[in-house]
């Protein structure tokens, strides 16, 4: 048995509240259960009771044994000196507060229904994949819907409190930030941390003013990824090479690089040479970049604003100084959808947070707009009977696997909720 689940038993009342009994054999009614707050100190705030014919108001704390509030050490902690009472599943010791008064216990074990019991180890215990794997069809789409939204909501968060540190890094300035965010997703897992610190070396000013030629824009680009170090033959490369000499010398950049990239197990549509020489196309042709992103209405602007091709170079190459037959090597609508979903949603998000001014609808409907991811995850959700229509069904999707479903917070999810209240 986890905490957790005294937790919800506490939380929605599930055990037999009407007649319930101190340890010490003092009755004991609930006039509310307090606010679980999650956040440190006691479990719940501002619980109200009656223990005998006295009326209580302060916080609940709940552990499996009462012996783990002195594992927990809340005896030295002056946030526990408010608890009113010890909610356990088992007494095995008395608890003291700073003045030495007893703390009263609720042994829970006795007030719960064996069905209920039934229905928690039931969710708990047996799984192939998830723990609620085989509910999951008889969830209320209505249910499922709202969870999603919440499941959406706390994914930008997290992503926009990581964009609002790198505003921060770029001086409030929202362009710079956009293309750290956008080279990152360009690199995708294999390149993104280096494509990431490869942006966030280059001030964006230099950017700016190098924007209109693009072989500078790609000179910077290679030469922070440490690719013009060699000695070779091909006139493109000792051309960039040249160029990133100047322009490191011209704006003091250290020439030292900045962070190593990876061709290994990569398709060569994904090399970082053609990733980086996309990127810098994109930046040759857009300008103002943020702003369009911010203003556009439509994934179809998105497309539009992401149709760029490699130079004539690169349509020729995969790596420098090795020719292959030639292919536009534009971004396709399958990673301009993931630029979208994990560049442009996000920065929106953080942006319309910066400003107080969140649309949730207009956010939720570019996603509704794109299809769904297809992967190993998104098929088995799939298979138990949870389709993905759209980017928003399996984004949700995605989140509630890798924050609830492997880290084992049935509890903490709606979905474990709906089916333990069945």
């Amino acid at each position: 048995m986890q905490e957790d689940f005294l937790h919800h038993i506490w939380q929605y009342r599930k055990f037999a509240y009407e007649h319930l009994y101190t340890f010490r054999g003092d009755e004991l009614r609930i006039l509310h259960p307090g606010h679980n707050l999650k956040k440190a100190g006691p479990d719940f705030f501002n619980a109200q009771i009656f223990i005998g014919n006295q009326k209580w108001a302060g916080n609940i704390e709940i552990h499996l044994k009462s012996s783990d509030w002195y594992i927990h050490h809340h005896e030295n902690d002056p946030a526990y000196d408010a608890v009113i009472l010890h909610v356990v599943w088992e007494h095995d010791t008395d608890v003291f507060r700073a003045d030495n008064t007893e703390i009263p216990v609720l042994e829970l074990q006795h007030y719960v229904e064996k069905e209920i019991l039934e229905s928690y180890y039931s969710l708990s215990s047996t799984k192939s994949w998830i723990y609620c794997e085989k509910d999951l069809a008889s969830i209320d789409r209505f249910v499922l819907k709202k969870w999603q939204e919440r499941l959406f909501f706390d994914r930008l968060e997290r992503k926009a409190l990581l964009m609002h540190e790198q505003l921060f890094n770029n001086k409030n300035d929202w362009e710079a930030t956009l293309f750290c965010f956008l080279a990152k997703n360009f690199g995708l897992n294999s390149n993104g941390d280096s494509f990431f610190a490869i942006a966030a070396s280059i001030p964006f000013s230099i950017m700016r003013k190098e924007k209109d030629e693009v072989k500078n824009l790609e000179a910077l680009f290679f030469g922070r990824a440490g690719m013009l170090e060699e000695e070779k033959q091909d006139v493109y490369y000792n051309d960039l090479k040249n160029r990133w000499c100047y322009l490191s010398d011209k704006y003091q950049l250290d020439k030292v690089f900045i962070a190593p990239v990876q061709f290994f197990k990569l398709r060569p549509d994904n090399f970082p040479t053609i990733r980086l020489a996309q990127l810098a196309q994109l930046y040759h042709q857009q300008e103002n970049l943020f702003s369009k992103m911010m203003a556009s209405e439509s994934v179809s602007v998105f497309y539009g604003i992401f149709d760029v091709k490699v130079s004539d170079y690169w349509q020729a190459h995969y790596q420098f100084d090795k020719e292959s037959p030639k292919k536009r090597k534009g971004l396709t609508s399958s990673f301009v959808d993931l630029l979208i979903i994990n560049t442009i949603i996000p920065l929106r998000f953080a942006f319309e947070k910066h400003l107080g001014e969140e649309d949730a609808d207009d956010l939720i409907g570019f996603l509704e707009e794109i299809e769904a991811e297809k992967n190993v995850i998104i098929d088995k959700f799939s298979n138990f009977g949870i389709r993905s229509e759209n980017a928003f069904d399996s984004q949700t999707l995605l989140q509630l696997k890798n924050e609830y479903c492997n880290v084992k917070k049935c509890l903490q999810c709606e979905i474990g909720i709906e089916l333990l209240k069945k």
